[in-house]
Parts: structure tokens; C-alpha cells; sequence
């Protein structure tokens, strides 16, 4: 710019110092010298308003355009219009832009955006979490650099991982279960979708084996029930009507077996589906726990010494069949895993910050450490055939896990292999009323 304003300089100069040459050399004075005047004053303007429009040309975008009269004027008028609208052109690109950005932010799949060496132009927020990774810090690396995995290198160099996700487990998140998926995009750049199935993948294994623990749970009790029903048909008039009644009775007792187990899953089924909350009826805890105590006593038939204590607030909001249901698991739980002789104390208190508690103690055979954290998982049992001769169907504390966290409430399970153990369940203040 500063060498076109030196040779119009040069050239206006020139030009002037050769007329008034000439002008001088044929000893013209006058009025020749006004119209002498007048072009310079003419170049003069024009250069002026030359270096005003180099000057608008290097201001900041935006910036008024100057005013001039004549063919100036109109000059500066076209120009003001097309910088207006190449301004609002600017503005709608650049809404455009960010639309498109808010929008890729909501998708619930992470995007990554590579150019042609594979260098990260754009991510949104789920990729950044997916990856592991950081876009003010990792925007403009390799992704080959920062995820190093060698099936996620082939993948990326196979010609024929269009439309075929990868299932991908990164060192920068370790513990995920990732789904990623290419597709070329615009000039050479690829587009990367992720996904993180870590959820998909623990649900899907929690289903299998929902289905094979329900099928094993079932098949013993029907293989015992129609073989002794199958026995009974066989011998039914050759064989003592007491032995007869002895295969009935254990027949039926294994068809209430599979009935109790039926009613447990669609109990569990019933509360971890997205039923209504819990009613807020005021719950006799007194009335409840004495209830609870004699059918324990009748379960337990003379074999356990079993203690009552309520000593807590006399009501509790919530659903009178579902605490029921959860105060009876635990307690008929320590019945069955305590041996004979062994005591088990029923105990209703109150707790820190006006909560309140219900524990049940028992000398039973104890818990190893490593078993405490996965007790309410369905199904789940320190030793299967002693649950199974107690009468068990391994849902008992899923179903009182669930009915707690309803109630807001938390389940504590202290226990040591050989002295027994404790389980409460702990509620908050505003479920406690006095």
C-alpha cells in the first residue's frame, strides 16, 4: 500500500512540475496560472480522497465507510452497500456455525471432526468424555498420537470400516466400553462417532444371567416335583399311604417353593421398574415389627432365642406392604443362616440427625469380607446349597435394596465369619414421624 501512495505521489508531482515548466517556458502568466492552479487543486483532492479509501480499506471490519460528494460519493455508496452486505452474510454464517455447534453439543453420541492427517479439528463434550481427552488442550493433535491402541490404528487404516463400528477399549479410559464408528467427510477429513456402551454391556450380561439363573432356580424344584409326583402315579397301589404322602407333601413343598421365587421376581420386577413413588402413609412401626416377630418365632419353631426391642419413634411415612416386605427379608434371613441355639435380636431405634434405624442382629455363621458388596445382587450367594436347604430364593435383599432406596433409606451390613452379623436399615429424618 505504502508503495502505490509513493508512485501516485511521484506521479501527481511530475505531472504538475512539468505543466508549470511548460507554462514558465512560454511565459504564460494569468490565467494561465489560475487554470494552473485549479488541476492541482484537482489532483490534489483526488489524492486526498485516494488516501481515505486506503485508509477504510485497512480499518477494522465494520467501520463506516467515508463520505464524499460527486462521483466519490457514489463510489463510497457502493461500497458501504457491499460491505453491509457482506457483513450480514458474516453474521449468518456465523449463527449458521453456531447452531450447527449447539446442535452437535446435544447429540448424546460424542463426534469427532479429523482433518486429512488425522489431527483433531473439532470434538464435542461426549467425545472429550468418552476419549479422555481435553479440546483446549488436545485440539490440533494426532489422534493416532493420543490413543494408541493398535485395533483403533487398523481400524482407522482398513478401507472397510465404513458403516462397521469398532468396539474399542482405550488405556485413557480405562474401564469403558467404547463403539466407535468412521465415515469420510469433506475434503479428506473423517468424521468419528462414539459411543460409550459400557451400560449396554453390563445390562445385557445382568440379562443373561437373570435368564440363566431363573431357569436353574426353576429346574430343580420342577425336576423334584414331578419326580416324585411321576413316583407317586407309579406306585399309587402298591405303596404305603404314608410313604405316598411323604412324596406329596415334598412335591407341594417344592411347587411353593417355585411359587415363592415367582412372587419374589415380580415383586423385584415391580420396584426397579419406573412405578409411582412410594405412598406417604404413616406406617405403625409397632404394630409392624410385633407382627414381624411372630412369624419369625413360627419359622424359627423353638430353635433360636428372639429378642424385640423398639425403642424409636412410634411412625414412618411411606408404604406399609413394601417396609413390611423389606423388615421381614432381613429378619426371616437371619433365621435361616443361624444355627440352633443361636440368638437374634429384632431392633427399632433412632438415629443421628432425628432418623431412625432397624437392625437385625444375629450369631449366625457370618459373611466373609469379600461377599459383603455384592449381597443384594439378584441371585447372589455365599454358599448356594445351604440357601437353597434354608429355603432361600436369593432375592430377599435385592428386593429390600430396592425397597430402601424408594424410601431414601440406606442398607448397612457389618458382619465377620463365625460371629454373625448385622443388617440396618437406616432412614432420614424426614421420613421419621414422632
Amino acid at each position: 500500500m505504502n508503495a502505490v501512495l509513493r508512485e501516485l505521489l511521484t506521479a501527481i508531482a511530475l505531472t504538475m512540475l512539468a505543466a508549470l515548466a511548460g507554462w514558465f517556458a512560454a511565459g504564460q502568466r494569468g490565467a494561465e496560472l489560475m487554470a494552473l492552479g485549479v488541476v492541482g487543486f484537482f489532483f490534489l483532492r483526488q489524492l486526498w480522497l485516494v488516501l481515505r479509501l486506503i485508509h477504510w480499506a485497512g480499518c477494522p471490519l465494520g467501520t463506516p465507510t467515508p463520505s464524499a460528494s460527486g462521483a466519490w460519493g457514489a463510489v463510497f455508496d457502493a461500497l458501504h452497500k457491499r460491505a453491509r452486505l457482506s457483513s450480514a452474510q458474516r453474521e449468518q454464517a456465523t449463527q449458521e456455525l453456531d447452531r450447527f455447534r449447539r446442535a452437535a453439543e446435544a447429540l448424546p453420541d460424542g463426534v469427532m471432526i479429523l482433518d486429512g492427517h488425522r489431527a483433531i479439528e473439532w470434538m464435542n463434550l461426549h467425545a472429550e468424555a468418552c476419549f479422555g481427552l481435553k479440546a483446549s488442550v488436545d485440539t490440533g493433535s494426532r489422534i493416532t498420537h493420543l490413543l494408541r491402541e493398535p485395533e483403533f490404528l487398523d481400524y482407522l487404516n482398513s478401507p472397510d470400516h465404513r458403516g462397521v463400528p469398532l468396539e474399542l477399549h482405550t488405556q485413557r479410559n480405562p474401564g469403558r466400553s467404547l463403539q466407535v464408528q468412521a465415515a469420510p467427510f469433506a475434503a479428506g477429513r473423517t468424521l468419528l462417532l462414539v459411543r460409550d456402551v459400557t451400560q449396554l454391556q453390563k445390562l445385557a450380561t445382568m440379562r443373561r444371567d437373570f435368564v440363566a439363573n431363573v431357569s436353574h432356580e426353576l429346574k430343580t424344584p420342577l425336576t423334584v416335583t414331578l419326580g416324585f409326583l411321576e413316583t407317586a402315579q407309579d406306585a399309587l397301589h402298591d405303596t404305603p399311604p404314608a410313604e405316598i404322602e411323604h412324596y406329596l407333601y415334598t412335591a407341594a413343598e417344592q411347587a411353593r417353593r417355585m411359587q415363592q421365587l415367582i412372587d419374589d421376581l415380580l415383586t423385584l420386577s415391580a420396584l426397579e421398574t419406573d412405578s409411582p413413588p412410594p405412598l406417604e402413609d404413616p406406617v405403625d412401626i409397632a404394630a409392624m415389627l410385633a407382627d414381624i416377630c411372630e412369624e419369625v418365632e413360627a419359622l424359627s419353631a423353638g430353635r433360636h432365642r428372639i429378642t424385640l426391642e423398639n425403642e424409636g419413634p412410634r411412625r414412618l411415612l411411606g408404604s406399609t406392604r413394601e417396609l413390611r416386605s423389606a423388615f421381614a427379608n432381613l429378619a426371616g434371613n437371619a433365621v435361616r443362616y443361624t444355627p440352633d441355639g443361636g440368638s437374634i435380636v429384632l431392633r427399632w431405634g433412632a438415629e443421628g440427625s432425628a432418623g431412625a434405624r432397624f437392625s437385625v442382629r444375629d450369631s449366625g455363621i457370618g459373611i466373609a469380607p469379600q461377599h459383603l458388596s455384592r449381597l443384594t445382587e439378584r441371585f447372589y450367594r455365599v454358599d448356594r446349597g445351604r440357601s437353597r436347604e434354608a429355603g432361600g430364593t436369593g432375592l430377599g435383599l435385592a428386593i429390600v435394596k430396592h425397597v430402601l432406596e424408594r424410601h431414601q433409606a440406606t442398607l448397612q451390613i457389618e458382619s465377620e465369619p463365625g460371629l454373625g452379623s448385622k443388617f440396618s436399615a437406616v432412614f432420614p429424618a424426614h421420613r421419621v414421624q414422632s
